[in-house]
């Protein structure tokens, strides 16, 4: 029952991670002409709104992120969407701890970075007080929470772990 639900927050984790990847991460990368106005400015909105300036100007190391988004997770997000949904797909388990591992790898320097970093005020303000650092983080903190519950699921429960089925057979010999 609990491996049931944890499966169905990761489908909506993967499946909603589709969407947001192609409409939203991805326009740090590609050409403006490539995405509507509406999509434009929804990224705006959400640019002003939560004080993330690094989706207008992302930096470097920040698009760096992205492209491995792109390249790497997007390609994996429809075979874990499908995965979860269906449920106790062992062979999800090995792509998955790569997948949790390498998230959550990039969300400790996103986070600090919201954490310690001076934004400036202008031309996209970022955030200035400990609150509006606080409620950036709570933005990105579910693409490092849901990686690590991703981690420990595939590890350590009897439905995805093969570890408790290797030491009944030794028992049966």
């Amino acid at each position: 029952m609990c491996t049931r639900i944890l499966e169905l927050i990761f489908f909506f984790y993967f499946a909603s991670h589709i969407p947001i990847t192609l409409f939203i991460d991805l326009q740090a990368l590609l050409p403006e002409h490539v995405y509507p106005q509406p999509l434009k400015d929804l990224l705006h909105w959400y640019a002003a709104e939560f004080k993330d300036p690094m989706v207008l100007e992302p930096p470097v190391w920040f698009k760096s992120f992205i492209l491995c988004e792109a390249l790497v997770q997007m390609p994996f997000f429809p075979v874990a969407t499908y995965a979860f949904y269906k449920g106790g797909c062992r062979w999800i388990r090995t792509p998955a701890i790569i997948y949790s591992a390498h998230v959550a790898t990039t969300l400790i320097p996103i986070l600090s970075y919201v954490l310690y970093h001076e934004f400036p005020a202008t031309p996209h303000p970022g955030p200035q007080t400990l609150e509006e650092r606080f409620t950036l983080i709570t933005i990105y903190a579910p693409y490092l929470l849901v990686p690590i519950m991703l981690l420990f699921t595939m590890l350590f429960s009897p439905v995805y772990n093969p570890a408790p089925l290797a030491k009944e057979s030794k028992k049966l010999q």
